[in-house]
Order: structure tokens, then C-alpha cells, then sequence
């Protein structure tokens, strides 16, 4: 009977020249949340320092292409209606009279979305979409499977 001496070498072998790919990977998704958490705490620091006075809002600001395109619905029937199409609250701060000062943590959801976290009790959670030049915010929603922001635009405001 023989034995194969090389068999748990080349076992060994293997194992680390797959383990370099699988960390390669992970680094490059632990950058991307990194890009993803820098992104909203961005945000959120800049409706700070304007205290959510900014024209174009700061949400908008950080959109894509899409969900300004949503957004832009959402103005569009408020011009031609005189009001509000069912969103009269600040998004990011899931409140209408929003507390700027309050603490707020940021992290990962196993679902890849940025959580909020805001001392109020309240979490908001974005989906972004990254590239080479950065990341933007895709959509935005207050429960991780529930309904989104673009969908209720989409739907109420047209």
C-alpha cells in the first residue's frame, strides 16, 4: 500500500494560497463600509453645521441620480399642489423638529446598509451605492425591511 507523504503538504499549500484571495476580499469590503460609514457620518455632520438649512437639502446633496430624481417628485407636487405629499419630516432625523445635538452611532447592518442609530430611539438605515469617486445614498428607509423612502415618492407623489 502507498503513502502519500506530499498529500497534507499540498493540502497546506492550497489552504494558503486561498486564504490571501479571502482576505483580499475581506479588506476590500471592510474599505468599502468604511467609505459607506464616512459617507453618512458626512452628512450628517454637515446638516450639523447648517442645522438642516441647505438648498438643496442635504439628503439630496448625497443622493444619486435616482432617489434626487424621487426627491425631485416629491417638490414637483408640493409646487403644483401647495403641500406636502406625506413626508413632512426631516428623513435623517426621523422627527419634525429635529434635535441636532443628539448622539448618534453609526454601523453596519448585516445586510450591507449604514445604520443610524439616533439617541431618540429612532434608526435609519442607507443603502448606498459606491464607485472610485465615492459612495452615494441609493435609498433610505426606517426599518431594514420595510418600506423606502424613493418607493413612498414614487407612489404618493406622481
Amino acid at each position: 500500500m502507498q503513502t502519500y507523504h506530499s498529500l497534507p503538504i499540498l493540502l497546506t499549500v492550497g489552504l494558503f494560497a486561498i486564504n490571501p484571495v479571502a482576505a483580499t476580499a475581506t479588506e476590500s469590503s471592510q474599505a468599502l463600509d468604511v467609505m459607506k460609514i464616512a459617507t453618512v457620518t458626512k452628512m450628517y455632520q454637515q446638516d450639523i453645521d447648517h442645522e438642516g438649512m441647505d438648498n438643496p437639502v442635504v439628503l439630496e446633496q448625497y443622493a444619486n441620480a435616482d432617489l434626487q430624481s424621487a426627491m425631485q417628485l416629491e417638490q414637483d407636487y408640493f409646487d403644483k399642489n401647495q403641500m406636502s405629499c406625506n413626508v413632512d419630516y426631516d428623513v435623517l432625523w426621523d422627527s419634525q423638529d429635529p434635535d441636532y445635538t443628539q448622539d448618534k452611532k453609526f454601523s453596519m447592518t448585516d445586510k450591507g446598509l449604514v445604520q443610524v442609530s439616533l439617541a431618540q430611539g429612532s434608526n435609519i438605515y442607507y443603502d448606498l451605492t459606491c464607485n472610485d469617486e465615492g459612495c452615494q445614498i441609493a435609498d433610505v428607509s426606517l426599518n431594514e425591511d420595510g418600506g423606502t423612502l424613493s418607493k413612498h415618492l414614487l407612489e404618493a407623489c406622481r
